[in-house]
């Protein structure tokens, strides 16, 4: 049973990712409908995968007839960190219970970053705060995937572009990175990684076997260099303006 008092607490902290999954989840539930899939696939999928680059690129690959071993190693490579999510709150989801397997399911980037930093208010009981977090956040992007889908299927909509909003989100998130972290080294490697075999590979190979092979390479490198980048990635301690 949901305790209300937490669901109450965890609300006002989740509005931010509220807007974010509306819009981002709109968009995924309109090309899903644009390629024949209607708001019940939408609600599945997004209560199943939750993953919003993963359900993005299945669309793509819905669309393209991929095979299963294709969508299941991209779908690793391109969600590789929600692994390192669930193992870094291990020690915080202990003592959840059954809980505790939905806890690092739902570890998306948004509701990763809620549960870093936030604080189960005087009186609330910290697990079920958590777990209402997360359970709001998958709610939110459920609600916009089917709210996509549903407007697809009875408004024409050109769709032309829509797919860009995950890309527009990402260039957020990494801004903000960029700019909060004194070590760069994980954004260059990825954007050199990944030019270097768009260049080398992309006139011999298609889109999704480049995009295999750099995402690897990529993992692996960070994986090398994981001492180095833990000992320097240390978020700076932005200087507060003097007060008037």
């Amino acid at each position: 049973m949901i305790d209300r008092k937490a669901l109450a607490a965890a609300f006002p902290a989740t509005i931010p990712v509220l807007m974010g999954y509306l819009a981002i989840g709109v968009a995924f539930g309109l090309m899903l409908q644009e390629i024949g899939y209607n708001f019940i696939w939408a609600f599945f999928m997004s209560l199943t995968i939750y993953a919003g680059s993963g359900q993005y690129l299945g669309v793509t690959l819905l669309s393209t007839c991929a095979g299963l071993g294709t969508v299941a190693l991209m779908t690793l490579l391109i969600n590789f960190r929600h692994l390192v999510y669930g193992l870094s709150m291990l020690e915080k989801f202990r003592g959840m219970g059954w809980r505790k397997l939905y806890m690092m399911f739902s570890l998306t980037d948004e509701t990763y970053a809620l549960l870093a930093s936030a604080q189960a208010p005087v009186g609330v009981n910290p697990k079920n705060f958590y777990f209402a977090i997360a359970l709001l956040d998958h709610s939110y992007w459920i609600l916009g995937s089917v709210i996509g889908a549903v407007a697809g299927a009875l408004i024409p909509i050109d769709t032309t572009g829509i797919d860009f909003a995950m890309t527009a989100l990402f260039i957020v998130i990494a801004v903000e990175q960029w700019q909060t972290y004194r070590q760069h080294l994980p954004a260059l490697l990825g954007a050199g990684a990944t030019l270097l075999f768009l260049v080398g590979l992309g006139q011999f190979f298609g889109q999704q076997q480049m995009l295999l092979v750099s995402l690897g390479v990529i993992v692996l490198a960070l994986l090398l260099l994981r001492e180095r980048l833990e000992n320097a990635g240390e978020p700076e301690e932005k200087e507060e303006s003097p007060s008037c």
